[in-house]
């Protein structure tokens, strides 16, 4: 009888040490999904610190998910704050700049970090654009022309957002008649969707009341190796054009088409942004302080070839950009100088961060010879830009 109940005690201890082992390891599994989540949420900012009430509307947070990739976006500005995608190890990585809270972005000069810029993303001559007969004045927040819709553009005003399910958001606003100069009342819609594979679409839509010009598009800054990581001048570069428009020394288009072939802004061919940002002997980079370029597309329109890619030096992480717009403006962050503080407390140091502003062309109102941007009503207004995000391992 002894013998017997101690087997079973013996046993009784087996099966306890099996079933403590298969919870320690079911443990450590979880875990390890947990820490891979936490260090996720840990690059996403606190949605409460973008809860605040700014022209009388509220303002938040939204986070796109879809695999492994994460989008957040908030409705001041309808501003990219964060986009996190893996790194060729698999570590989750933001490839955004942007701030930790609400405020910086609406206090203080515009960084236009991650915003749409509108109605006329870029630059208008001297603030001044005819239209019917009518000529109209604009703010010259550049002196001395227009940028990215005024004083008071699409970046500094809150936006109507309505969360569709995990991987969209839509975001509306209605600029009035008048607002900062421009005509008619313009009803605009912007789509985010994170799609399977890493990619962020972004889908532009309005409609006017009256005869106006609209250039819409994002600003988001990207560094490839994560945002704050330093310079991006290693990042290697390949834009689908075979011209671009040149500029004059306020950064003006001078109507003109001219080959990029011979040029610093050749590139045609995956070329590291910091080989020729610095040839001041070249006129073009001279006056754009290095690259701040539109770029005429070799798509024509076409959503499903690629107008650019971005290889990053150190992450592994590669961006292809596809877009249905005619021009692309490659920004290299010349004017980035560490006054800002950005998420995690980095700095915005010099040239640690680029754009691919997908657009219509600068000037447009102004230059016969480009595509229009005119919007009239009864026209709808449609577009679309997506950002696909994949490694080299």
């Amino acid at each position: 009888m002894h013998i017997k109940n101690n087997i079973f005690f013996i046993l009784l201890i087996a099966f306890a040490a099996c079933q403590n082992n298969s919870t320690m390891n079911n443990t450590s599994n979880t875990d390890s999904t947990k820490n891979d989540a936490d260090t996720t949420t840990q690059l996403i900012p606190s949605a409460k610190d973008f809860q605040s009430t700014i022209d009388e509307k509220q303002t938040d947070l939204y986070v796109l998910k879809n695999g492994n990739m994460q989008v957040a976006i908030t409705n001041y500005g309808a501003r990219i704050v964060s986009i996190i995608v893996p790194d060729k190890n698999g570590n989750p990585t933001d490839v955004s700049v942007g701030y930790d809270a609400v405020k910086p972005y609406s206090e203080g000069g515009d960084t236009y970090f991650g915003a749409i810029v509108g109605r006329y993303g870029n630059r208008i001559a001297k603030g001044k654009f005819k239209l019917d007969e009518k000529e109209y004045t604009l703010a010259t927040n550049n002196a001395p022309n227009h940028l990215h819709g005024g004083n008071k553009g699409f970046s500094r005003v809150v936006w109507d957002a309505q969360p569709q399910n995990d991987s969209t958001l839509i975001l509306t606003y209605l600029s009035k008649d008048g607002e900062e100069g421009y005509p008619g009342n313009l009803t605009s819609k912007v789509i985010y969707t994170v799609l399977s594979n890493n990619k962020l679409k972004i889908d532009y839509e309005a409609t006017t009341d009256k005869n106006t010009v609209l250039n819409l598009t994002n600003h988001t800054y990207f560094n490839l190796n994560g945002q704050g990581s330093e310079t991006i001048l290693n990042h290697a570069v390949m834009i689908n054009a075979d011209r671009y428009t040149p500029v004059d020394s306020t950064l003006i288009p001078t109507g003109k088409f001219e080959a990029v072939k011979g040029t610093p802004l050749d590139f045609r061919t995956p070329t590291a942004i910091g080989i020729r940002v610095n040839d001041t002997s070249n006129q073009q980079v001279k006056f754009g302080h290095g690259y701040d370029h539109n770029f005429v597309l070799n798509t024509k329109g076409n959503l499903n070839e690629k107008a650019a890619e971005v290889i990053s030096d150190q992450s592994g992480i590669v961006m292809d950009v596809y877009t249905k717009e005619p021009g692309l403006q490659f920004y290299v962050g010349n004017f980035m100088n560490g006054s800002h503080t950005i998420k995690g407390g980095k700095k915005d140091d010099y040239r640690t961060a680029f754009c691919m502003e997908t657009q219509h062309y600068p000037d447009s109102p102004n230059q016969p010879n480009f595509p229009t941007t005119e919007l009239k009503p009864g026209q709808q207004y449609q577009t679309t830009t997506i950002y696909a995000f994949t490694v080299n391992r």
